[in-house]
């Protein structure tokens, strides 16, 4: 039960809304989590910004964003944001297979893809803190320490919005993720 009720585009503050328009655009609708913030403009408003952001300034490609989505909604159990990390990480270009198995915390067969999930799920797991064995890894796999840094600003918006979920009670308005194998 949601505990802040989704607004529409005409009940929103008025100064959510051409916020909450830019993101039903970017979506093709208006998705509860995005109608939940809207009732603090400031809170929509903070999540759109950092998102422009990584897009504006971000080196990763969509699939490593969604990798790293998928593994910190995974961490904080967020089901809404495990289930729209997989629709948008099957856009692009990750197998139903890899969401479940990247959520896992499985081996997806990228070395790269695979080097970096496990940094952004052991910083997820302990308030940050990453052992030198999995930075190692993460460098030798090709990783610089400016796209490691960078990683950082991903994980910072995911937990946003995975805390945001479990505060809000957001109710889900997508197919939910598949299940996880156990």
């Amino acid at each position: 039960m949601p505990r802040i009720p989704a607004h529409t585009l005409d009940t929103a503050p008025v100064e959510a809304r051409p916020t909450l328009e830019v993101l039903q655009g970017k979506v093709g609708k208006l998705l509860n989590i995005h109608a939940g913030m809207a009732h603090s403009p400031v809170v929509v408003q903070m999540y759109a910004a950092m998102q422009d952001v990584l897009s504006e300034y971000g080196s990763f490609a969509p699939r490593a964003r969604e990798a790293i989505a998928l593994t910190v909604a995974n961490v904080d159990g967020c089901s809404y944001c495990q289930a729209a990390h997989t629709l948008s990480g099957k856009a692009a270009g990750l197998s139903e297979g890899d969401t479940v198995k990247i959520r896992a915390g499985s081996p997806i067969g990228d070395d790269r893809l695979d080097a970096l999930t496990a940094v952004v799920r052991e910083a997820a797991e302990d308030v940050g803190s990453v052992s030198e064995a999995a930075w190692r890894r993460a460098l030798d796999a090709g990783w610089t320490d400016v796209e490691l840094t960078e990683a950082f600003g991903h994980l910072a918006v995911n937990l946003f919005t995975n805390f945001f979920n479990h505060f809000a009670g957001t109710e889900l308005d997508l197919p939910q993720a598949p299940p996880l194998a156990g």
